[in-house]
This record gives structure tokens, C-alpha cells and sequence, in this order.
């Protein structure tokens, strides 16, 4: 499932693609994806101009001249794909829609907008822009973990009295929207914290030092265009290279990259996910 890197880059490739350019033709190949899309979907979005392109944890909002907002939901495999020519961007070719092309968005700018998903796990819904944030899906959200009321204070807070382990209390959106098994494994690991260690019995100067690490993970997750394991694309097509610096996801029987370290990583089961971390340094 991508988690926020993937979103977010995904969020800025399309950027010079949609925001100010009108949705000149909508094509809603299919009634459903995950549930079923909304009622004239087609019709409300031709003719709108895309004003603002966002993020709210894993899910890409495009708030149009229409007063509504397009919310769209990856999924395991779904993938914004740009075609045609992108204003200050890239040329590539429009090609033949292929079976699991479900939405196709043409803009004026020239550039072709496809929305593939073979799983069908991924969700696109259209909400009244004003009230997107109490859309079902979004209303129980925590904060950005790269957001000004993520801090320090917050997390301190927020973990007291929790009894599930931390990497269970990262991993809940309503404490903190956006990560998701990939990056926490990846935090823990920079924090030098065990994943099986009670969220209530970790000072707070070390609960503390999580807030930096997670920004700093996702800012290079980022940067690097997100972690393609499987389905993860970029909105040109590119794969995202986060994947080869990873510390322990995915390492498990391999040495620690901590320095001076000497642990070996090892892969655990938690709440039916892989978990990957270092017994050695990780406490």
C-alpha cells in the first residue's frame, strides 16, 4: 500500500499536469473502483478547472473551480499516469487505453491524466471542497507528521497511557496520518527504539526524538521519489529509489547499517505485518 513518499510524489508529478488547466473531457470507463463512484461523475468534472492539488495523509485531493473536490485513494496498485504533453514538464506519447484504465482526465494543457488500478482497491469520490476534511474517509485523521501541530509536545502527549507497542501506535492514523509499515520500521530504527516496547514506557526525551526522525525519513523518502516494492510508479512512470536505503525493511539476516553496531536484522510479526528491526541497538 503506498504510504505518504509515494503520495506525495505522485501529488507533485501531477502538479504542472492539472493545477490551472481545465478538465476539458472526463472518462468514467467503470461504475465502482473500491465502492462505487459517484453519480455523474463524468459530467462534474468536464469543464472544471483544477485549482489547488493536495494532500491529506495517503489520499490526493484536487479542489476544482466547481466548488467540489476530486479525492482519489491508490490503493495497492492504482497509478496516475501522465500522457500527452505536460506544460514545463515532459512529452510522452498518448497510447491506447488499456483494460484496467478506469478514469482518464484531458486536460487543456494537452496532457492526459489516467487513473489504472488492476486491483481495484484504490477509491476516487467527488466532496463539497468546504467540507472535504468531514469526508468519511478523512475525518478521524491525526496530524501530518510534516505539519506544524506534529511536534514534540504532541507526541508526548498523545502516547501517554497507551499500552500498545509503538510501532502499533505510529502505525495508527488517528494518532498520526500518513505512516505507514515501510517508514515506521525505518523510524524505530534511526530512533534506536524496539518496536515491541510499550508506547507508555518509553521516556519522553526518547519519544520526543521520533519526531525528527520521522520527518527526516519521509523528507528523504520523498526526495527519492518514494519505495517501489511493487506496484509504486512515479506520475511520469519513473520507479522510486527509496528502497536502496533502506536499513531494515526487508533485511532481515542481514547486518545492521548502524555504525559500530554488529546486530543482525531480524523480522518479526506484528498485528499480521512484517516487522523489521534490530535487536542489538534497538531497545
Amino acid at each position: 500500500m503506498p504510504e505518504l513518499p509515494e503520495v506525495e510524489t505522485v501529488r507533485r508529478g501531477l502538479e504542472p499536469a492539472m493545477v490551472g488547466h481545465v478538465i476539458t473531457h472526463a472518462d468514467v470507463r467503470r461504475p465502482d473502483l473500491r465502492w462505487p463512484l459517484p453519480e455523474g461523475m463524468a459530467s462534474r468534472l468536464t469543464g472544471a478547472r483544477v485549482l489547488n492539488l493536495r494532500r491529506r495523509s495517503k489520499y490526493i485531493l484536487a479542489d476544482l473551480s466547481s466548488s467540489e473536490s476530486l479525492l482519489i485513494h491508490l490503493g495497492m496498485s492504482g497509478r496516475m499516469v501522465i500522457s500527452g504533453e505536460a506544460p514545463g514538464h515532459f512529452f510522452q506519447p498518448i497510447v491506447p487505453m488499456e483494460k484496467h484504465d478506469h478514469v482518464v482526465l484531458d486536460m487543456d494543457g494537452g496532457a492526459r491524466i489516467t487513473f489504472n488500478d488492476a486491483r481495484r482497491f484504490g477509491a476516487m469520490d467527488l466532496v463539497a471542497t468546504a467540507s472535504a476534511d468531514a469526508h468519511p474517509l478523512l475525518v478521524a485523521l491525526g496530524p501530518e507528521p510534516l505539519g506544524n501541530v506534529f511536534d514534540e509536545t504532541y507526541l508526548v502527549t498523545a502516547l501517554r497511557g497507551r499500552k500498545t507497542p509503538i510501532k502499533s501506535a505510529l502505525l495508527d492514523q488517528k494518532l498520526v496520518a500518513g505512516l505507514g509499515n515501510i517508514y515506521v520500521c525505518e523510524v524505530l530504527h534511526r530512533a534506536g527504539i524496539a518496536p515491541t516496547r510499550r508506547s507508555d514506557r518509553i521516556a519522553a526525551a526518547r519519544v520526543a526524538a521520533l519526531v525528527p526522525a520521522i520527518r527526516t525519513v519521509l523528507t528523504e523518502a520523498i526526495a527519492a521519489g518514494g519505495s517501489s516494492l511493487r506496484d509504486h510508479r512515479q506520475a511520469n512512470g519513473d520507479l522510486g529509489y527509496f528502497q536502496h536505503s533502506f536499513r531494515v525493511y526487508g533485511r532481515a539476516g542481514q547486518p545492521c547499517l548502524r555504525p559500530g553496531c554488529g546486530g543482525t536484522i531480524r523480522r518479526i510479526v506484528q498485528a499480521g505485518r512484517s516487522t523489521f528491526y534490530c535487536p542489538a541497538c534497538q531497545r
